[in-house]
This record gives structure tokens, sequence and C-alpha cells, in this order.
């Protein structure tokens, strides 16, 4: 779904373990790591797409997690020039994006990166929680800085 403005509706995944790390992913066959995210489908609440995000990429399902809190907005990044595809139409000149932080209550052994249609990452780690914000790319900082800005004072570590 992009809107009349050029954003594609996304949700983004901060995935928390009990010590307070976070889910730090690494994109298939790329040295590129990041948050799980993805966009939201016709008649879908930013909360299911979440939860089939969360499956698609990770393997884990609603059992494993409990959801803490979202953002109270939608967080937006432009894309640089360069990575919009104009000959799509509507074109995307970014993405909207509702955060959520979600703790892990099930296993580790229940992340199962190949469980999606294609998957997206091919391996995983917990990092400190700031970390992400220092190293996903450029021009994701500033959205990841926000959302962990509001979402931490729902970790309970």
């Amino acid at each position: 779904m992009i809107d009349s403005e050029g954003y594609r509706a996304n949700v983004g995944i901060i995935l928390s373990n009990p010590e307070g790390k976070v889910f730090w992913a690494r994109r298939v066959g790329q040295n590129a790591w990041q948050f799980p995210q993805g966009g939201i489908d016709n008649k879908e609440s930013p909360e299911e797409a979440m939860y089939r995000e969360l499956y698609e990429e990770t393997g884990l399902k609603p059992g494993d997690v409990r959801v803490l809190g979202c953002t109270k907005e939608w967080l937006r990044y432009r894309l640089p020039k360069r990575y919009v595809r104009r000959n799509q139409r509507p074109v995307c000149v970014g993405q909207k994006q509702i955060w959520y932080m979600l703790l892990m209550t099930g296993s580790e052994s229940h992340v199962d990166l190949s469980v999606g249609p294609k998957p997206e990452f091919d391996n995983w780690r917990w990092v400190d929680y700031w970390e992400p914000s220092k190293e996903v790319i450029f021009f994701k900082r500033n959205v990841y800085k926000k959302a962990l800005k509001e979402l931490q004072p729902l970790l309970e570590i």
C-alpha cells in the first residue's frame, strides 16, 4: 500500500530478549544488517502485518513473543534517489512505519530464517540495544533512533 505521498505502509520489529539485547539480522547474501520489517498488505492491520512478517522473517509465532507496545505515529524515511524505482506505479519514495517492541518469551531454537516464501535473512545475533541505530544503512538511521528512543521505556530489564 503506497499512500498519495509515495510512502509504502510498513511495520518494523524490535525483538528483545530478557537481557535487553535486540535481534539483529543479516540480509541474504549481503553484509547488510537490519531489524525485521515488511509491508502491510491490503485489508491487513499493522499488528496483523507485524505477526505475519515476524513469522516469515524469523519463524517465530505469536506464542513466542509478547507485544510490549508500538510507536504512537508513523515514522518515515525517504529512499535515496538511486533506490527509487521510477518505472513502478505508483512510485515509492520511502517507507512509513509503525514500529513494535516485542519480548521473546519462547526458545531461541524456534528462530528459523528459512520459513518464509523467500528468506530475507541468512544469519542473526543478539546485539546491544543502540547498536542497530549506528550500523543500519545510512538512510534508515534516523527512523531507527526515533523508534528505539520511543520504545526503550517499554523494556523490562
